[in-house]
Order: structure tokens, then sequence, then C-alpha cells
């Protein structure tokens, strides 16, 4: 990366994607090792640095702090695209999937792939497991529009509560290993730099993290699918997660239940089960009664909402829900 940089420090602009690709040829005359790797895999990389300069231009002209990207070494750099399927540089022959300039792998489908491959990606996770994933376009059939409204208030001590009083228990995947990873990164920072031993430490580290990391994604697409094949309208909160976590006392909780997750999963599913997602503002959803409209304040520590204006007991998390569900309806006119 750097080629971009040195234009960047000397003369204060940026070099464009084509010119990096001109580069990129003289690059393979200097270095033959290069031709051992497809063309447009090598084009991606470039297209990849592209983006990643892009934003960090952006971030520059908005006056946030950009952190200038940083460069992948071997054992950092973890996946790899082959762009463009009718090239000709990747093809299914049975169980196996054919990858121009490595040649047959065998794959596990975990599913059928509907619709035209575009773009093929191998990725090689932290523990060593290699997955890859194919982007398709295709034409969805979404099922019949269904007339259910729920409204879904995500907190720490459940982790969704629902307009309808149901409540989803939070699984805190974290908290459950917790003690394991802390016995675990203190083992690893125990060994020395560059050792047999560290490196298998690291490696029992990522384990944990990647069991981690599984779990809470299971747990949000077994939950959004089971909301999204109940209701036609789903409404949440539009949270500023990134804001949220700079309460100490919150932060290691609201990184473990992931609700930008949750949330980013049920959009994906709603469509294709006839349903859609609406995301409204969250001011006052806890503190406003969903019974008559008056603003009644509490601490987070309150869970009971209690209306001294029309005498409306209940959860605080569900009536938080109605609120929620009631702005999205409001949302749709």
């Amino acid at each position: 990366m750097h080629y971009e940089r040195t234009p960047w420090e000397q003369e204060q602009r940026s070099i464009s994607l084509y010119e990096t690709n001109k580069i990129l040829t003289q690059w393979k005359q200097d270095r033959p090792e290069l031709k051992q790797v497809y063309a447009q895999i090598l084009q991606n990389v470039q297209v990849r640095v592209d983006l990643a300069l892009k934003a960090f231009f952006r971030r520059v002209k908005s006056g946030e702090a950009p952190g200038y990207p940083r460069f992948k070494g071997k054992d950092r750099y973890d996946s790899f695209t082959y762009p463009q399927a009718e090239k000709g540089g990747f093809k299914f022959a049975g169980d196996s999937l054919h990858l121009s300039k490595i040649g047959d792998v065998r794959v596990v489908l975990h599913r059928p792939i509907e619709g035209t491959i575009k773009t093929c990606t191998v990725r090689r996770s932290s523990t060593g497991k290699w997955y890859v994933c194919f982007s398709v376009e295709y034409e969805p059939s979404p099922a019949p529009r269904k007339e259910t409204v729920v409204g879904i208030d995500v907190g720490l001590e459940s982790f969704a509560t629902l307009s309808n009083g149901e409540k989803i228990e939070n699984p805190r995947f974290f908290r459950t290993d917790e003690k394991a990873l802390a016995k675990a990164q203190r083992k690893l920072s125990k060994e020395g730099k560059g050792t047999p031993e560290r490196k298998k430490a690291r490696k029992i580290v990522a384990h944990i993290h990647e069991r981690i990391a599984n779990r809470r994604l299971n747990f949000a697409h077994q939950t959004s699918r089971q909301l999204v094949d109940r209701f036609g309208t789903i409404v949440f909160e539009d949270l500023n997660i990134t804001t949220m976590q700079k309460n100490p006392h919150l932060a290691k909780s609201i990184a473990d239940v992931a609700w930008n997750m949750f949330i980013t999963v049920t959009k994906s599913k709603a469509e294709d089960a006839g349903s859609h997602v609406i995301l409204v503002n969250p001011r006052n959803t806890s503190q406003q009664c969903s019974g008559c409209g008056m603003i009644v304040a509490k601490t987070l520590s309150v869970r009971v909402h209690s209306c001294p204006h029309c005498g409306l007991v209940m959860d605080r998390d569900r009536n938080a829900a109605i609120n929620i569900m009631r702005l999205g309806l409001q949302s749709q006119g």
C-alpha cells in the first residue's frame, strides 16, 4: 500500500484505481511469483486498497479521527475474491470447487445455491478453518405480506421484550465463556513471542472467541427467523450502539448481546418472509406512558412503569415496546 501512501505524503494527492492497476502490471514483471496468482484476485486487492483509502480521505474531510489503513501482512490477510464468475476464475465440478491457479477444492455446501453466482470469496478464520462465500443474483419470490405488527425493545436484562408481553431471554454468550477466555489469555501473555507455545496458546484464545461468535450468530438467525415468520411488520429502535458503548459499566454487556447483528439479520430475512422492518427514533420510548402519552421519568433501575396520570402499571420494557410499535405504525401513516 506504500505506492498509495507516497503520493499522499509527497504531493498530498491520491492516485486512482486505474493508476494502481498500471503499477500492478509492472509489479508482475518485476516479481514473477505474482503470476502464480489469478489476475483478477490481484486486481480485487487493488479495489480493496482503493476503498480503504477513499474511506480514509472521507474521514479526514469530515473531521473524524481518520486512522490510516493498516498494512495487512500474510498472517493478517485472511481472504481473497474471484470477482467475476463468467471470466472462468472458478466453477463447480461435482462436490469440488475449481479455483483458477489453485485447483480443485472439496466443498461442503450447507444449503443449495439459488440464482446466478457472481463472485466467490475464500476466507480463512482465525482458527485456520476455510470458508467460501458466494454472492448470487436471483429473483426473490417473497411470501405474502402478513398483517401482524410487533414492537421490540431490546435490552440487557432480557434480550428483547415484545409489545405483546413476550420476552426473549438474554443468552449472555460472552459471560458464559468469560472465565475460560480469561484463563486462556493469561496463558497466552506468559508465553514468549515467536515461540510454538505462544502460537498454540493464541489458537486456543481464537477458538473461544470463534465459539462465542458462532453461538451469537446462530441465536440471531434462529430468533429473527421466528419473528419474521410470525409478524408482517417488525419495529425496532434506531439505536446508536457506538455512543451507548462509551458507558464503561454497560459496554461489555452491550457488545455481548449484539443488537446491531440481530437487527441486521432480521432485516435480511424479512423480505422473503413477507415482512418488513422499521427503525424508529428511540427518544422517550422508555419514559412515555403507552396508555396516555404523558412522560413518566424513571431511572434504569426502575423496572416497572407506573403512570400517576392514567394509572397504567406494566413492565417497563413492554411499555417501551408498545411505544416503539406505535411510532412504527405512525411512520407508515
